[in-house]
């Protein structure tokens, strides 16, 4: 019983300190998540894990504005 609740922790915590699938970014408050502003609505947005992999090419803080896109383009000329 003892052994396989040592087993256990071991496990666990190399799970916890793992890195593997997460990004370099090591943040401790959601305030110091990287933010942008989006391109339709200009609001600031900020980043989220399932952008992890292509924060550089996010513009849009929503669903809505990316279908917004093409009006906004067409009101900015």
């Amino acid at each position: 019983m003892l052994t396989c609740l040592l087993l256990c922790l071991i496990l666990w915590s190399k799970r916890a300190t793992s890195s593997v699938g997460r990004d370099a970014l090591s943040v401790k408050n959601k305030r110091d998540l990287p933010s942008k502003l989006c391109f339709v609505c200009g609001r600031p947005f900020s980043w989220r894990k399932k952008w992890q992999r292509c924060w550089q090419d996010v513009k849009y803080c929503s669903k809505r504005c990316r279908s917004l896109r093409s009006i906004s383009s067409l009101t900015k000329q």
